[in-house]
């Protein structure tokens, strides 16, 4: 049997601070791979979950930025207390999504 090869996605974030006065404006910008399609998640979390698009392009991003950093992470301390509440937030959250 041939083992499974993983094909993550690569995306790229940048964030550019808008300044009224036109002035130089602060930028950072990073890479990372995910399993799962960011635009997918964007898209059903628009058109199912009940959230103004704009919010749910933000919760969906934000979501699978946070998500597997807390996975990898789960036993740190930063997050072993928050893990079991995301977990149940995830859950609810893809049942609703789903389910509609």
């Amino acid at each position: 049997m041939i083992p499974k090869i993983r094909k993550d996605k690569c995306y790229r974030v940048t964030i550019e601070e808008i300044t009224p006065e036109q002035e130089v404006a602060q930028t950072l910008a990073f890479e990372f791979q995910d399993r799962e399609d960011v635009f997918n998640i964007v898209n059903n979390l628009k058109q199912k979950s009940g959230l103004e698009p704009e919010v749910a392009t933000r919760v969906g991003v934000a979501l699978r930025l946070l998500g597997p950093v807390m996975m990898a992470n789960r036993k740190h301390e930063l997050f072993a207390d928050f893990m079991p509440h995301f977990k149940t937030f995830m859950q609810n959250l893809k049942s609703k999504v789903k389910g509609k």
